[in-house]
């Protein structure tokens, strides 16, 4: 069976799943937030994959579905599970270490931005036009006023948390480009989530065992166990489930804008929760990435442009 071509637009559905998807994700950033005051990062990741997989198999076998196997869909799994959790997590559990989680939520927001120039060198129908170019352009350069004048003056440690979740965010961008694969494979949604959350938790695990060595840590408090519960439910369960649905139908870029509303949850997250604050230079570069979202989207300024200056009926020939 050939797959349907991917939606140039979304639909008033695949927005209101986009939606739901960015206020899930901007959890996470508040999540990672409490959970970073007791617990090493891989420790943190490694939990959150581990219990993510295992909620995800249960659904699974509820579901009266089952793994796929063969060597080609694993070895999959495991280049989505590397670009798409054990990268992008490790590094923005580091850098939530050193900087807000808000600040961590804007530019994990450069996502789509990075996916737009990944899409278009390695995919025949997400190409890079002017107007997206401009977007991105745009985009970079919101990156670099919310890093400010102080990358170039001084190399604290919020410099490299911020450089490393930036990482994390062309991490994703590969991710959203190669998991594409799996809907040319046949492989539904909710066993694409399962299969990538569980190859990532075999190279987690041992990594976290064998550096952090858990057992040795103090035993977290109830609010952490918490967090890392929502990380592992919500934040990644639920969320590679919309995830991937959403990649199947709108495309890579498309469900890359999902990061544009991510900012928006998580400062309300952290600013209510973690008592939080963000400097006007954060919210400036926020809103320059968001104008070049716009860009890079398209149709708002289409619409300004057909009602500023509408085309004019061609002449009818007279005869």
């Amino acid at each position: 069976m050939i797959p349907s071509p991917i939606q140039k637009t979304m639909s008033a559905s695949d927005w209101a799943l986009l939606i739901i998807l960015s206020i899930v994700w901007g959890g996470s950033f508040l999540f990672i937030g409490v959970a970073v005051k007791e617990l090493p990062p891989l420790t943190i990741v490694a939990s959150r994959v581990c219990l993510g997989a295992a909620t995800l198999y249960m659904v699974l076998r509820l579901m009266g579905l089952a793994l796929p196997r063969g060597r080609e869909v694993w070895t999959a799994f495991f280049g989505m599970g590397i670009l798409n959790n054990v990268i992008p997590m490790v590094l923005i559990v580091w850098g939530q270490n050193h900087i807000a989680s808000g600040l961590a939520s804007i530019l994990n927001a450069t996502t789509p931005l990075f996916t737009v120039l990944v899409a278009h060198v390695l995919t025949k129908d997400e190409r890079l036009t002017r107007q997206r170019l401009a977007g991105v352009l745009v985009g970079f350069l919101g990156v670099a006023v919310m890093i400010g004048a102080a990358a170039f003056q001084s190399w604290g440690m919020s410099i490299p948390a911020q450089m490393a979740v930036l990482a994390a965010a062309l991490s994703y961008a590969f991710a959203g480009v190669f998991g594409r694969r799996f809907r040319a494979m046949g492989i539904p949604p909710l066993a694409t989530a399962a299969g990538q959350v569980t190859a990532s938790s075999a190279i987690l695990l041992p990594l976290a065992m064998i550096v952090d060595r858990p057992w040795s840590l103090p035993t977290p408090s109830l609010h952490v166990a918490m967090a890392l519960a929502g990380l592992a439910l919500v934040s990644t369960a639920f969320a590679y489930i919309l995830f991937f649905r959403l990649l199947a139908r709108a495309g890579a870029t498309n469900v890359g804008l999902v990061t544009l509303l991510i900012p928006v949850s998580a400062i309300l997250f952290g600013v209510l929760l973690l008592g939080e604050t963000l400097e006007a230079r954060h919210m400036a570069g926020m809103a320059l990435i968001a104008a070049g979202l716009v860009l890079i989207d398209g149709r708002l300024p289409s619409v300004l442009a057909h009602a500023l200056w509408p085309r004019r009926p061609a002449p009818q020939g007279q005869g």
